[in-house]
């Protein structure tokens, strides 16, 4: 399971045109789900993404959480984070969950995030979204369990 999360002051996710989610200061997160993770690994990445201190405090330093400033994430399941590039040009998706399992595990990941006391928006699994985010920093953290 791997999630990359991005520091934003706001981002909106559309399909067909048509807005789905919107969130102001927080976090995009893209999620992955590899074959045979589990439902464990999706609490310890919920549990990571409410308590990442990426936001600054009064000192300036990156010492609170999304939790910590009341803020919101964007949480966009995202199958490509498993995209294999190292032989020829065209990726390979092969270690990327089946469809089925990876939104039970995605939506299962949302639901623990919430219970962290997380504002969560999601995306639409299996769609092709347009998100607009504005980075704030930027701050990227990629993190793999």
């Amino acid at each position: 399971m791997k999630f990359v999360a991005q520091r934003v002051s706001q981002a909106s996710l559309t399909v067909d045109a048509k807005p789905v989610s919107d969130i102001g200061r927080g976090l995009v997160v893209y999620f992955g789900v590899k074959t045979g993770d589990t439902e464990q690994q999706a609490v310890k990445c919920a549990e990571k993404i409410a308590h990442l201190r990426v936001f600054e405090d009064d000192a300036g330093k990156m010492n609170l959480s999304v939790k910590d400033i009341g803020g919101e994430v964007l949480f966009v399941s995202q199958f490509t984070l498993y995209g294999d590039a190292r032989k020829g040009n065209r990726p390979s998706f092969i270690e990327a969950e089946r469809p089925e399992p990876a939104d039970k595990l995605y939506l299962y990941a949302a639901d623990k995030l919430r219970e962290q006391g997380v504002s969560v928006k999601l995306g639409v699994f299996g769609a092709h979204m347009v998100i607009d985010q504005i980075n704030d920093g930027p701050v990227t953290i990629i993190y793999e369990i």
